[in-house]
């Protein structure tokens, strides 16, 4: 199953094995079954420490253990976890071969000392980006500690537990048989669930910090780029993100990024999250901000209140909180949110899958969202707001040849509808004759652009009437000493690419800022 260049990186990883583990399949007679066991019996060919036993009586059929011989300490996946699970199970390998987890000491004892049994299931799809992070936090942890089991279940080969657990948006976490969480998750946020306590004790030491020459808002693009030129300048630099990486991490394939001619915006967060690092930005991740202050003079400190409850305080603030899916405010929208109502084609298509299904939005993510989930459900109507769809002309063409796609024009969605667990149908009208319409369908897709991330900072900098931040060509709002760059200002054309630029930009005209300040206001040592 795997090719020759696979093999060789995959060889390459598990020699970082430390202990025997056994790879213990439960199979039965079906093709899924046969594909499984080949691919362990591939893994085991690469190490001498790695070996592969039948007989596991799990019910799951394909499902395999992955235990460190002779003791509890096991992950199992339901599935075969290739695709962009293909991470996780190399983790799992390593990690239940006793290669050292890359968690902050004082988390893994956290883990540690978490008490009780905790099962956890987490239904993921195959070509879901945000599933790997919540595969790989519980299974890190249920090695981290033998009381807390995880099975990770690929939600597209298990239907049936799918349509029973009324499952329509993955990742979707159970813990001992009940719903746990939806939606992308990291360890950090696992424990605040579980370890209710682990709020007030970061809110405590986040409040216990110095102030900052340079506060960044957001860790997206931007937010990155302008934390790595501040700490460059060797001047004391903060990050506070609700979730490092932003829309980055929702976004598939990145062609567009120059000089990297492909890559998937979860490795590209990644890889920004370690640049960032390297330079000892101080980075608090998962903290959402809640308010701002101006300082009163220039020069003095601006200050950041958070919903966990501490307050930072800053001489400069560069804000990159970036956007988010932009919903359509209907009725039954909220109520059907993850229950037939969704924003990312990618991750929850394989749940409709011979179903009927509607995407809300004719622009390039819209059209691209249809034909992509053409191939899976069993039709796909794309409805539209305008008179004509706005997506790029190849895009329209890929569309219009698809057998089991229809496309609504001047059409305003009214309603979603449902039966209480599940969407049903969904409501529009015809914006030309006013004739309302009732479609039947167990899905929709929620296409229409973003709206920033804004609201927090009324009444504190200028906004546009669309809630994006005024900034002039520095960068700077209408606060003296508060930047603002990336997705959420006021900046045409939203691409990485120049958010990045904008970061860099911000920063510069922060630092230039800093330096013009009279000589009495000094500077916080880095």
């Amino acid at each position: 199953m795997l090719d020759t260049a696979l093999k060789t990186q995959l060889k390459t990883y598990l020699a970082n094995i430390r202990q025997p583990i056994e790879l213990v399949a439960a199979a039965d007679d079906s093709p899924k079954s046969r594909e499984m066991v080949e691919l362990l019996g591939e893994i085991a060919a690469l190490s001498d420490k790695v070996s592969v036993a039948q007989g596991d009586d799990d019910a799951r059929r394909p499902s395999f253990l992955i235990r460190r011989t002779g003791t509890d300490v096991a992950v199992r996946f339901a599935g075969i976890p290739l695709g962009h699970e293909f991470t996780s199970l190399v983790l799992a390998l390593l990690q239940v071969g006793g290669h050292p987890p890359k968690l902050a000491p004082e988390v893994i004892e956290q883990i540690a000392a978490l008490e009780g049994d905790w099962h956890f299931e987490t239904y993921f799809s195959l070509t879901c980006q945000n599933c790997p992070d919540v595969v790989q936090a519980l299974n890190v942890m249920s090695v981290i500690n033998p009381r807390i089991r995880h099975t990770a279940i690929e939600g597209g080969l298990f239907q049936d537990e799918v349509a029973s657990r009324n499952i329509l948006s993955v990742p979707a976490v159970f813990l001992n048989g009940e719903p746990f969480a939806q939606g992308r998750m990291e360890v950090e946020q696992i424990l605040a669930k579980l370890d209710t306590g682990a709020a007030a004790r970061t809110a405590a030491t986040i409040a216990g910090k110095d102030p900052f020459d340079v506060l960044v808002v957001g860790g997206g693009p931007a937010g990155a780029s302008a934390a790595i030129y501040a700490a460059r300048k060797g001047i004391r630099t903060g990050l506070v993100a609700e979730r490092f990486g932003g829309q980055v991490l929702d976004t598939m394939a990145i062609e567009n990024f120059i000089s990297v001619q492909h890559t998937e915006g979860p490795k590209l967060a990644q890889q920004l999250e370690a640049h960032v690092d390297q330079y000892g930005v101080d980075v608090m991740n998962l903290q959402r901000a809640e308010r701002l202050i101006p300082a009163r003079s220039p020069g003095g400190l601006h200050e950041l209140r958070l919903a966990g409850g501490a307050t930072l305080k800053a001489r400069t603030v560069i804000l990159s909180t970036g956007a988010r899916w932009r919903s359509m405010n209907v009725p039954g929208e909220e109520a059907y949110r993850n229950k037939g109502v969704t924003y990312c084609p990618h991750c929850d298509g394989p749940l409709f899958r011979g179903k009927r299904v509607a995407v809300i939005g004719g622009g390039n993510s819209g059209v691209e969202a249809a034909i992509d989930l053409a191939g899976l459900v069993a039709h796909v109507t794309l409805i539209e707001y305008a008179a004509d769809l706005k997506a790029d002309a190849v895009l329209q063409r890929k569309l219009a040849s698809l057998p089991n796609v229809s496309v609504v024009t001047s059409a305003l969605t009214t309603e979603v509808q449902g039966d209480g667990t599940r969407v049903t149908a969904l409501h529009y009208k015809d914006r030309n004759s006013g004739e309302a319409h009732e479609l039947p369908l167990e899905g929709v897709f929620v296409q229409i652009g973003l709206v920033p991330n804004t609201e927090w900072l009324k009444d504190t900098v200028a906004l546009t009437l669309h809630g994006e931040i005024e900034v002039d060509a520095r960068g700077e709002t209408s606060v003296a000493g508060i930047f603002a760059a990336g997705d959420v200002t006021t900046v045409p054309f939203k691409q990485i690419v120049i958010a990045m630029g904008e970061g860099s930009k911000a920063l510069l005209s922060a630092f230039d800022y800093l330096i013009r300040l009279p000589a009495e206001v000094e500077t916080v040592a880095a």
